[in-house]
């Protein structure tokens, strides 16, 4: 007699979840599917879809069922607590830049769709996806990819025993052309420090994260230029187009399991910079120097979340309840828009300095 058994990549079948738009995703469907850019890992979301434009230093652009959610304006995105989605931002509202991310050590996503979870909160109109990060590894990697266009991407991560708890660290550097007239030159480096005791259901974890990321905008351009011989496919009609941008951010993690009842609690505060330079107009109002513009903000983030989630019977139906409260403080200084040549700053189109607070309770 043998036992097989068959384990789901997903968690979202009759019974697990309340409805076909909500689910889990394991850490091992992650490990086991490539991917060319970190925003791919919300493809995991069915029916969700992710591309690029302008460059791989820039937030990804999202579709989820008929919705163009734009940088992530639709879509709630959060990695342990943290929101992704940023607000009042100098490129768009909802901004969600996911490449400070270390694709090896995402150990699960919890996902929504549609606009049906209170606790999910701002920006999750057509849905959300939390991002759960290992406390710590199986075992020690590292790995090295080398490709085309002088494509390299190094990762190293391990976790090991220190204190009573886990001490876990990753750095990954990556490097890219592409197959570009004006080579794409993406300089990625990220990094993660993270402390934790107990387990992901009753413990806490502190996090330190870093990244940094620098590259030329690999932009659209004018079909009749293609057509008349004047480019090629991946010709420019802006070589300086590009940015640069970093983020840094600390966060604390914690749950309390008892046999009926989960508080949560996250706690953090994210720095970011964010220089982007596009030129969608080329030469219409600048002939000579052509219509270059720089959108540029440097932010703090700090907030909290809290909840307590429990299990009660009413008249014999078995009731989950949930209440929560979530806390966000920005603070932008300077956010504008400049206009610029070969991204040296030539005028001040408008710049600002923002503080907006929010507080949400829900039941």
């Amino acid at each position: 007699q043998r036992t097989v058994r068959v384990t789901g990549h997903y968690d979202n079948a009759v019974g697990t979840s309340d409805a076909a738009s909500q689910g889990v995703i394991t850490s091992e469907l992650i490990v086991n599917r490539p991917a060319l850019r970190t925003g791919e890992l919300l493809e995991f979301v069915p029916g969700l879809i992710v591309t690029q434009h302008s460059g791989d230093g820039k937030a990804n652009q999202y579709f989820l069922r008929g919705f163009n959610l734009d940088h992530g304006t639709d879509f709630a995105t959060y990695v342990d607590g943290m929101p992704v989605n940023m607000r009042t931002h100098a490129h768009g509202q909802g901004y969600s830049d996911l490449n400070f991310l270390i694709p090896e050590l995402v150990q699960r996503i919890d996902y929504k769709k549609g606009p049906y979870f209170a606790g999910e909160g701002d920006f999750s109109s057509a849905g959300s996806a939390r991002i759960r990060l290992a406390d710590k590894l199986p075992q020690g990697q590292a790995s090295i990819s080398v490709g085309q266009h002088g494509y390299v991407r190094g990762v190293v991560a391990d976790s090991f025993a220190a204190a009573q708890g886990s001490l876990l660290y990753a750095l990954e550097v990556n490097r890219n052309n592409g197959p570009w007239d004006v080579p794409e030159r993406v300089r990625k480096v990220s990094g993660v420090l993270r402390y934790s005791q107990g387990t992901p259901d009753d413990g806490f974890s502190v996090t330190a994260m870093a990244y940094k990321n620098s590259w030329n905008a690999t932009d659209q351009v004018p079909l009749r230029a293609v057509e008349s011989g004047q480019l090629g496919r991946f010709g420019s009609l802006a070589s300086s187009d590009g940015g640069d941008t970093s983020r840094t951010s600390l966060s604390y993690a914690m749950r309390q399991r008892t046999e009926n009842r989960l508080f949560e609690f996250d706690a953090y505060v994210i720095r970011s910079q964010l220089e982007l330079n596009s030129d969608f107009t080329y030469f219409l109002a600048y002939p000579e120097q052509g219509d270059q513009f720089q959108q540029s903000e440097r932010r703090t983030v700090a907030g909290v979340n809290a909840s307590e989630s429990w299990a009660t019977q009413l008249f014999g139906l078995p009731l989950r309840n949930k209440v929560g409260v979530q806390g966000r403080v920005d603070r932008l200084s300077p956010v504008g828009l400049y206009g610029t040549l070969q991204r040296v700053r030539q005028a001040t189109v408008r710049e600002d300095r923002v503080r907006e607070a929010s507080l949400g309770l829900y039941g």
